[in-house]
């Protein structure tokens, strides 16, 4: 009979272990880049056998796949947070916050843009990963889309997507004053949206 007071073995949890998986495939892509991801890499990266990255991730691509999917559900999540935390802004308010945020990437959370865009990459030739890589600017757009219209949303979402590629990729950041004037010339060129004028 087992001692009840003993130490307890851990229940093995399929979706848990998949997640661990995949958290260590980002950090495998932070630290070699998408060309050094490998099943043995992120088994030794999650401290799991490496049968254990296979069983739920068959390929290379099925990681690819599951990392670009988890990083544009925190991407969702992020935005939710953000504009529910600002439920109100003027195009001119809108500007200077998008702008730190984008700056932010640049600084402090360079390594997790770096892998966010990595992943997203990844889709220029794997056209499987595209309809989850579409989610990005989707995303971007609703959130822009609660302050002004659609097309002026899309229009932002797409600069910023261009100018974080340019910060990331580029010997030198755009400055502040780049960032933040693109945005305004965007942002201010059409009128909030009415419902929030309103408001």
């Amino acid at each position: 009979m087992a001692d009840a007071g003993g130490p307890k073995r851990r229940r093995y949890d399929p979706r848990a272990r998949a997640e661990e998986v995949v958290a260590a495939a980002e950090r495998v892509i932070a630290a070699r880049g998408i060309e050094g991801l490998t099943h043995r890499a992120v088994a030794e990266e999650a401290g799991v056998p490496l049968g254990a990255t296979t069983y739920h991730f068959a390929g290379k691509d099925d990681l690819i796949r599951a990392a670009l999917q988890r990083s544009v559900d925190h991407f969702t999540a992020y935005l939710d947070d953000w504009v529910a935390r600002r439920p109100e802004l003027t195009p001119q308010q809108l500007a200077v916050l998008l702008a730190d945020a984008l700056l932010d990437g640049f600084g402090p959370q360079r390594g997790q843009q770096v892998v966010e865009f990595e992943l997203y990459l990844a889709a220029l030739r794997r056209p499987a990963l595209r309809p989850i890589a579409d989610r990005y600017i989707e995303a971007s757009v609703d959130a822009l889309s609660r302050y002004v219209d659609p097309l002026t949303a899309r229009a932002a979402a797409v600069a910023a997507n261009g100018l974080t590629l340019r910060g990331l990729a580029g010997s030198e950041p755009p400055t502040r004053a780049e960032v933040e004037g693109i945005l305004r010339l965007i942002l201010t060129a059409a009128p909030a949206r009415p419902d929030i004028q309103d408001s």
